[in-house]
């Protein structure tokens, strides 16, 4: 007998947005449009804010996600109020148009927005990160936030700014972001091995 492995991959660019409807430390409902339901089955991957999760629920205009402990400690869902915002993102298929870049859904940490500026048409947004997450942030490098693929214009040993264009300031959920809130961050997957790899040669 074969067998084949399934492997869930984003690729940071938001085709929904829904609203929260319950939020609790086991579980999520979101409200979303009927058509983005439509697509949904029970144990259909879906990233919310970044973050994949197993939809165990759905009717006409919802649907509902289990929180694992791991995620909660993670993540910034269980911050999540009713009627707050969430980017949403079905899973890459084999055909999918890669315009993003490779991000798994796993979360890697939390970000707070320091400062936020207008720049043109474009917005400016500084993220403080813990040191840990810092070190896989390199410049020009690729970088999800709230599961959005975004570049990284400048990095430091406790931060990043992005560049946020009006298309995706307008369809995503960073538009409603106030200074002082947090977003989930997912680091690079390559520059997360490289660390690695360069971290094992040296022990």
């Amino acid at each position: 007998m074969t067998g084949f492995f399934v492997v869930r991959m984003f690729t940071g660019i938001i085709t929904e947005t829904g609203t929260v409807a319950s939020v609790s430390r086991s579980n999520i409902a979101i409200r979303v449009s009927t058509p983005f339901v439509r697509k949904l089955r029970r144990g259909t991957s879906v990233a919310v804010d970044g973050a994949c999760l197993t939809v165990v629920a759905k009717d006409a205009r919802s649907f509902t996600a289990d929180i694992m402990p791991e995620t909660q400690k993670r993540t910034a869902l269980g911050a999540l109020r009713r009627h707050d915002t969430v980017n949403l993102e079905l899973p890459a298929t084999p055909s999918s148009f890669l315009s993003g870049h490779i991000v798994q859904g796993h979360v890697d940490g939390t970000g707070v927005l320091e400062k936020i500026r207008k720049e043109g048409t474009s917005h400016i947004l500084s993220f403080s990160v813990p040191r840990s997450l810092a070190r896989s942030v390199i410049e020009k490098g690729s970088i999800a936030l709230n599961g959005i693929s975004l570049t990284v214009i400048n990095a430091s040993v406790s931060g990043f700014t992005v560049g946020i264009i009006p298309h995706t300031w307008k369809t995503t959920a960073l538009h409603k972001l106030k200074r002082g809130g947090r977003v989930n961050v997912e680091t690079d997957i390559l520059a997360k091995y490289v660390e690695k790899i360069i971290k094992q040669r040296s022990l």
